[in-house]
């Protein structure tokens, strides 16, 4: 493998269409489904864009999760740290096992359904708000952001006057242009917080999941940086799959109305938004040892950047990939990602989704765009894609 041979990361979207993914990851997958990729740092690495080699690199623990043996696919950060203590994930077995055991247990999907009727109350308080208010308004900050705020802060115990502070630390977390030592930093500042939280439920215990999570082996600082990691993870990505797949149903009148009028399609809309949109966009692995995937030899020590949104648009795993069809059966798309270190909040996720999307569109029928769709902000900047503002009226 030369330089010469290797592509580059493909980022950019069709004009127009912030939702489809970059025309080139059609060309290099019906190439070379794994192929040689140069990195932003330097390194010669490897770009998986196939459903099967994507699945194929999440799932072989030969391939490790750990900061500090990747290189960074979407930009040059330098030598990455090692994750902090509770990010799960940038670590790999037997402590990564040793943490999803015990969380495991608090996000099944039995106990995040027990949610919905919070998460419905929820949606109505903030549709009332917006029906007060009147349009135009800003979607994210009237109803995409709250209710995944209030939700994990009100899973996790957080007192409700110190949420907003933990959405501005996720976006921070998740900007390109933040330093590693930017990241790292507002990390150890939300797990100092929840650290001396933890303190307080250990003492005063509340009906929440920070609460039962003090009767397990895990001491304080693990707790604190499980509670950040979990925060963190809860809140951005849900807000923007709300936001970004309410700017695609809108885009997509047709679906809009099926969503509206057959709230029985509510589960497959979810999926097919989830497989469509896919925001969190790239993931990468480190082999850890000389591995054979679809019949290509890895190096010990090359990352592989492992694109999710090429592989859910991957024709032979799904018909059609690049068209949206609620009514479409995306079972199997890797949204959440795939292996050992899928999403632990997948579930809570859909709950959100399932709830928010259909109470929405069927509160305000009218619903629309209050500015062109070419002047909605879409966030290049950010390894979670979305909006960071969506005008709508009605």
């Amino acid at each position: 493998m030369t330089e010469t041979q290797a592509v580059r990361l493909p980022t950019t979207r069709p004009q127009g269409c912030p939702f489809a993914p970059p025309v080139a990851f059609a060309d290099i997958r019906a190439h070379r489904p794994l192929t040689p990729m140069a990195f932003p740092d330097g390194h010669l690495g490897w770009l998986a864009t196939s459903h099967a080699a994507v699945r194929a690199v999440l799932s072989d623990p030969r391939f490790s999760s750990r900061f500090e043996l990747m290189h960074y696919p979407l930009a040059d950060v330098g030598q990455l740290p090692p994750a902090p203590l509770g990010d799960l994930t940038g670590i790999d077995a037997p402590e990564h096992a040793r943490f999803r055991k015990l969380l495991a247990s608090k996000f099944t999907v039995r106990r995040m359904r027990l949610l919905t009727e919070r998460v419905e109350q929820l949606a109505a308080e903030h549709l009332d708000a917006m029906e007060r208010a009147g349009g135009p308004l800003d979607l994210m900050s009237a109803y995409a952001r709250p209710i995944p705020t209030l939700v994990i802060c009100e899973l996790l115990g957080v007192p409700y006057g110190e949420r907003d502070a933990f959405f501005a630390h996720t976006v921070t977390m998740g900007a390109l242009d933040s330093s590693p030592e930017q990241q790292y930093a507002t990390f150890e500042a939300v797990k100092d917080y929840v650290r001396d939280l933890v303190r307080a439920k250990r003492a005063d215990p509340t009906d929440d999941l920070l609460s039962d999570l003090t009767g397990t082996e895990l001491t304080d600082d693990e707790l604190g940086g499980i509670g950040g990691f979990l925060l963190a993870a809860g809140l951005d990505t849900t807000a923007n799959m709300l936001g970004l797949g309410t700017f695609a149903l809108l885009r997509h009148p047709h679906q809009l109305a099926l969503l509206r009028t057959e709230p029985d399609r509510a589960d497959r809309a979810v999926e097919e938004l989830l497989r469509y949109l896919s925001i969190a966009h790239t993931a990468a692995r480190t082999a850890l040892a000389d591995v054979r995937v679809e019949g290509q030899l890895i190096r010990k020590g090359q990352t592989v950047a492992v694109s999710l949104l090429a592989a859910n648009h991957d024709p032979l795993k799904f018909d059609d990939p690049g068209s949206f069809d609620i009514g479409r059966n995306a079972v199997g798309h890797v949204a959440f990602g795939h292996g050992a270190h899928q999403c632990l909040g997948q579930q809570l996720a859909r709950v959100e989704m399932r709830v928010a999307l259909p109470a929405l569109v069927r509160r305000f029928p009218a619903l629309r765009l209050a500015v062109p769709a070419e002047d909605v902000p879409v966030r290049h900047d950010m390894d979670i894609h979305g909006v960071h503002e969506l005008p709508v009226t009605w």
